[in-house]
């Protein structure tokens, strides 16, 4: 009897433990099916990285038919509409009644009234009535159409260059042909320019539609990097053919975030780049060309309007001679599923510091922040002295104005204004607070201040001149009569 339930006992154990092993083989081969299956269905999504929904072509303007294709991208590309402050730049929305154009209905903080000596230094020119903190690529149409240097003010169409999405407009007024259709597009009125453009800046202004490649879609852009090329003693530079995938990832932002002018009546949007890319080479090229953008209100200096030479102040960084791109650190790589993609949410490092720095830099976020604020407070600090010291010499030749000076007398203290000026505005219009190249940055805000100076000190000598004129002036008497 014992041995009969011995028996049974040993076999219902056995029973149990067959059980138990089959059960979990069966979870063993189905855990490791399932990670086999997740491994090859990411390996499908890093091989495959777009299904294509939509058939988009060279005439694919609207990002929205692109971003069936390419989903992630594009929900990423609208939230360029968020607006965020770091400490030195961006602004928080701003609720106003709709303007006339009936398209925008935020604004953003005035920068004339943050700082009015902007006004001063700019007097007589359309930036004196308007100028605002920047904000997200969203907004890049419907600011430029509704500020008031455009409504106020008559501007030609070269001004739409880098405020919309032009590629559909140069290769439509150019009969296929961008660079003729440029040309059209810089003779219009601003008011009649704008009416041909649909987005702000969109896919097919930086890609490819068939292969997705990186390309230059700006002519002004492959122009001025082809006379900059030159100028370092390559001939026949062709951006699209001879620049590398990582400068690509460089150029394709630096098409519009650059100093720029334009060239003779027809207007045509023109980068200064003749003589290279830093302040001086550019002052250079204007004083050569015998350009100005207006002459000052109240000084009768002609002057020079710096625009945003994010472009130019990078080139001389130390991120620029390591090979990181504007794309690295403002729309960093990031992981979606098995795919490795750029964050189309264009903005700030600052709002993004764990993707944009900590790859490189492997230090707590607060320490990457504080840091980029340090050398960003120094700069505002020294952009603030010379600002003070250019206001000094435009009250300093008003005030020999106000006494007879002449304009032969006041030749000198004009030009040295309008160095001071340029040198100044090209690190104020810069949008990164000096971060881009702090050394290059502090270095220009220095030679503005003495820009100011010397021209404070050649003032002196027309006083001089003016009292001696005055004590050599003969004396005449006047009769008491009768």
């Amino acid at each position: 009897m014992s041995e009969r339930k011995d028996k049974t006992g040993k076999t219902g154990s056995l029973s149990r433990m067959l059980i138990t092993t089959v059960a979990l083989t069966a979870l063993v081969t189905l855990a490791l099916s399932a990670l086999l299956v997740n491994i090859f269905e990411r390996k499908q999504e890093a091989r495959n990285t777009f299904v294509r929904v939509v058939d988009i072509d060279d005439n694919t303007g609207d990002p929205a038919v692109w971003g069936k294709n390419f989903p992630l991208h594009y929900d990423a590309y609208k939230r360029t509409v968020d607006m965020e402050r770091t400490r030195y730049g961006g602004s928080e929305a701003m609720h106003v009644a709709p303007t006339q154009a009936g398209d925008q209905v935020v604004m953003t903080q005035s920068k004339i009234e943050e700082d009015p000596r902007l006004a001063a230094i700019w007097a007589g020119y359309a930036f004196s009535v308007d100028f605002r903190e920047e904000r997200g690529h969203a907004y890049m149409l419907s600011v430029q159409r509704n500020t008031r240097r455009v409504t106020e003010f008559n501007q030609p169409g070269t001004c739409l260059n880098c405020h919309a999405s032009t590629y559909l407009i140069y290769k439509n007024l150019g009969q296929g042909d961008i660079m003729k259709g440029f040309d059209e597009m810089n003779k219009l009125p601003y008011a009649e320019a704008t009416k041909l453009a649909e987005h702000p800046v969109s896919c097919i202004d930086c890609h490819d539609s068939q292969t997705m490649a990186l390309r230059i879609t700006r002519p002004a852009f492959i122009e001025g990097l082809a006379n900059y090329k030159a100028s370092q003693g390559i001939k026949d530079y062709d951006v699209n053919k001879m620049a590398s995938a990582q400068e690509m990832r460089t150029y394709v932002c630096g098409q519009c975030h650059v100093e720029y002018y334009f060239k003779g009546t027809e207007k045509r949007l023109t980068y200064p780049w003749h003589k290279g890319l830093k302040v001086e080479n550019m002052l250079a090229y204007y004083d050569e060309v015998d350009f100005k953008d207006w002459t000052h209100k109240e000084t009768g200096a002609p002057t020079l309007k710096a625009q945003h030479p994010e472009f130019e102040m990078y080139s001389q960084g130390v991120h620029a001679r390591s090979g990181v791109s504007c794309a690295d650190c403002h729309m960093p790589y990031k992981r979606e599923g098995g795919m490795k993609i750029s964050d189309h949410h264009v903005r700030s490092p600052m709002l993004n510091i764990n993707r944009a720095c900590q790859g490189c830099h492997r230090f707590p976020e607060q320490e990457i922040k504080d840091r980029v604020e340090e050398i960003q407070t120094r700069f505002f600090n020294a952009r603030n002295m010379a600002m003070d010291a250019l206001m000094d010499l435009i009250a300093d030749i008003k005030a020999a104005q106000s006494a007879g000076a002449s304009d032969a007398a006041l030749k000198a203290a004009r030009d040295f204004q309008r160095k001071a000026q340029f040198y100044l505005d090209f690190v104020e219009a810069e949008n990164s607070t000096g971060f881009h190249a702090p050394q290059e940055a502090m270095r220009i805000l220095a030679e503005s201040v003495d820009f100011s100076r010397k021209g404070q000190n050649s003032l002196r000598s027309v006083a001089a001149q003016q009292v001696a004129a005055a004590e050599a002036a003969p004396v005449t008497k006047v009769s008491a009569g009768r």
